[in-house]
């Protein structure tokens, strides 16, 4: 039981504290996606304004700067993609620098494809940690997933990750699709933690990184590409929600297809058992009681079970 989207990651680089080239470079390769009429693009964290956090980290006489770069959610650049939004009719998810007050957070947004914003977060888990006085770089306190118009979703940035508590938070609020909008390493390390969180949930994920793309549906990867400024389109299937309703139409499609399945896989032991494909085999000699019983069963099946065509 399962829905299918299409989705597109874009392993976008921006410029370090330069918002206009980056706001000009992603509405480019948001409507360069857009051409294969994909339902959801998700781009690289912190895109807006090239995630300078540690910049300023090694540079504290910056933070004035990242606070001026930083926007609210409903500053001129959200504004301006939820418009392109609306105007592709295709839903975004990207990475930017927020500022709330006179603080900033590393936050990602989800518009959909009239342009409302869905939902957004904030990055709860950061490689650097966060101190006091880092008015410029303040960790995130909910872990929420959101209702969007492809099925309720929820984001991890970069670091998230690697915590697989934050993916299973999201997935038992009901996310059926886990984006991560990333600017960090593309060690195949990184590839195996994306796999694990997939796997372990149950649900797609679909990677967006600056130098490389990933996208995994039913614990498998359906598109990866190495390099900056790709794009990567896939098919994922998002799981039904668990229910009563989904639970039993899950059933009925099982046991409708039971009759046969079990027909063949009968029919299959039985020329098994013509061929001797257990003589001789440790542990698995047929005694003379199990043959008869298993000729026993196959005059019964002439009567009584239909032959399959090939």
């Amino acid at each position: 039981m399962y829905t299918t989207i299409t989705v597109t990651a874009i392993s976008l680089k921006p410029k370090k504290w330069d918002k206009g080239y980056n706001a000009e470079k992603l509405e480019t390769s948001f409507r360069a996606a857009a051409k294969g009429q994909p339902d959801l693009i998700v781009a690289p964290e912190g895109v807006l304004e090239g995630y300078v956090a540690m910049d300023v980290i090694r540079h504290p006489e910056r933070a004035p700067a990242m606070l001026e770069i930083a926007e609210p959610i409903n500053g001129p650049s959200i504004q301006r993609f939820r418009q392109l939004a609306q105007d592709l009719r295709t839903c975004l998810c990207f990475g930017f620098a927020e500022r709330v007050g006179d603080e900033v957070y590393n936050t990602a947004i989800f518009i959909d494809h009239c342009g409302a914003i869905c939902g957004h977060y904030h990055k709860t888990q950061l490689a650097e940690g966060t101190d006091p006085s880092w008015y410029f770089d303040r960790v995130g306190h909910q872990i929420r997933a959101f209702d969007t118009p492809l099925g309720r979703m929820g984001i991890l940035i970069c670091n998230d990750r690697a915590n697989p508590k934050i993916a299973r938070t999201l997935v038992l609020d009901g996310a059926r699709c886990l984006l991560i909008p990333s600017y960090g390493t593309r060690k195949k390390s990184q590839n195996a933690i994306v796999i694990a969180r997939a796997r372990e949930n149950g649900v797609p994920v679909v990677q967006a990184n600056v130098g490389n793309n990933l996208i995994i549906s039913k614990g498998e990867i359906v598109a990866y590409k190495w390099g900056c400024d790709q794009l990567t389109t896939a098919e994922v299937e998002l799981p039904v929600l668990p229910s009563e309703a989904a639970a039993r139409a899950a059933e009925s499609e099982y046991m409708a297809e039971q009759p046969k399945t079990m027909t063949e896989r009968y029919q299959r032991t039985m020329q098994r058992v013509r061929d001797g494909h257990w003589n001789g085999r440790p542990g698995h000699t047929l005694s003379a009681a199990e043959t008869r019983s298993y000729g026993h069963w196959e005059r019964v099946s002439r009567r009584t079970m239909p032959v399959l065509s090939a």
